[in-house]
């Protein structure tokens, strides 16, 4: 069983420390907007601007930390993300008991956090390639996702209640602190991390900054995935403040059906990642990436059909779920499969890349769908995304290579190394 297989302690921290921070996020999940509203009554336009400018102005930032997280220890960069995460959020519950948040504060806050994030997923990728066996990168990415998907299925709703009962910031505190118990976790990590082999680490060269942009567009499966993931991810998110409008406001859901839409199917996220292992070794990466990254895609417009009452709840509940599995599926090959075939010292920039892309093209197609659904109706817009989703399975790769491609190979196939090239980071 995968879910038995043991990837040993070290991994076992690293495990608990994602898990510790996904938990806390998930309680945390929303709240920054929740205090610009019921703290700093906000209004809706800035709002918008805390979701959206925020994390834009985090890739932005993110942008030269994956050249200058590629050639540095991965451990020490993952702690210092963290802890800086606990830093700058424990300044929202010490400047709301003074009396002194402000709404500029939230957008540094939510800036800083997802520059950090950025930087941490890019650490911790390249430390996973090195800290598990090549057989074993499937079973790892897995658990992670099964771990994500678990949180968010629990962690807003308890998220919710704490606020109701302890106050709007109790859920800032307990993800802050998620972070320090993070990095804490990474610290237990034992054994000795062999150091990049570049020797000047004090500059990032400007051509460093597109290199994983450079290594994604030249690999010909990375490149079709990447595109697919950023079309697909794009349009999903897109649909969720739409659905909000058309579930709250127009079809007058109550909260608490509102939040078990969403909750419910997150269980689903559980059996997607623990299908992941055993269906890949039945049918092979390439027929699960396409025959699942096709699946992912049909279920959306199934939201653009949503009506009133019970029946309206099951139709919402039933796509989510669809979703929520195949997603589940999905992601832990796709990651396994980017992890394989991106060389060593090119992780951290690849994953910045992704990330940094991932985040514009949902910013994009948000700001889309409102425009859409302001001139026509929030159904109108789910339906339209609905629809062009249909189309994303054309970008999936026909053919895809099975096996990792070594470093070598990639450089013979055009993909530019770096000048001073980096070394595998030993866990």
């Amino acid at each position: 069983m995968a879910a038995r297989r043991s990837l040993g302690r070290s991994f076992g921290w690293l495990w608990a420390s994602y898990a510790v921070s996904a938990y806390g996020s998930a309680l945390g999940f929303g709240a920054l907007p929740l205090i610009a509203v019921l703290v700093l009554d906000a209004s809706p336009a800035q709002v918008s601007a805390l979701s959206a400018v925020g994390p834009a102005v985090g890739a932005l930032i993110a942008l030269p930390l994956g050249p200058w997280v590629e050639f540095r220890r991965k451990r020490p960069v993952m702690i210092g993300m963290d802890l800086a995460r606990f830093a700058v959020m424990m300044t929202i519950p010490v400047a709301y008991a003074f009396g002194r948040l402000s709404f500029v504060q939230l957008l540094v806050v939510s800036a800083v956090v997802a520059a950090a994030k950025i930087a941490f997923g890019a650490a911790s990728g390249a430390y996973l390639k090195a800290l598990v066996r090549p057989d074993d990168l499937l079973v790892a990415n897995a658990r992670f996702e099964s771990t994500t998907w678990s949180s968010i299925a629990v962690g807003p709703p308890l998220g919710g209640a704490a606020i109701g009962l302890f106050g709007p910031v109790t859920t800032v505190v307990a993800d802050a602190l998620s972070y320090l118990l993070s990095a804490l976790g990474v610290t237990a990590i034992r054994g000795w991390e062999e150091p990049p082999r570049r020797t000047d680490r004090s500059r990032v060269r400007a051509g460093e900054l597109l290199d994983g942009w450079r290594h994604l567009l030249a690999h010909p499966g990375l490149r079709a995935l990447y595109l697919n993931q950023l079309l697909v991810s794009g349009l999903i998110m897109a649909t969720e403040p739409l659905l909000a409008v058309l579930l709250l406001r127009q079809l007058g859901f109550p909260p608490w059906q509102y939040g078990l839409a969403f909750a419910a199917p997150c269980l689903g996220g559980l059996i997607g990642s623990r299908l992941a292992r055993r269906v890949v070794a039945r049918y092979g990466q390439h027929r699960i990436l396409r025959t699942v990254g096709t699946l992912r895609a049909v279920w959306l417009i199934g939201l653009a059909f949503v009506q009133p009452g019970v029946a309206g709840l099951a139709t919402v509940i039933a796509v989510e779920l669809a979703i929520i599995i195949s997603m589940s599926l999905y992601n832990p090959v796709l990651a396994t499969y980017r992890l394989e075939h991106t060389p060593r010292d090119r992780i951290a920039r690849t994953l910045s890349a992704w990330s940094i892309s991932s985040s514009a093209a949902i910013a994009v197609l948000s700001a889309l769908g409102g425009l859409l659904a302001a001139v026509t109706s929030p159904r109108t817009a789910i339906t339209v995304a609905g629809l062009l989703i249909l189309a994303s399975p054309l970008l999936l790769p026909r053919r895809l290579d099975s096996a990792p491609v070594p470093d070598r190979e990639l450089a013979a196939a055009g993909v530019r190394q770096p000048a001073a090239g980096g070394s595998p980071e030993a866990g």
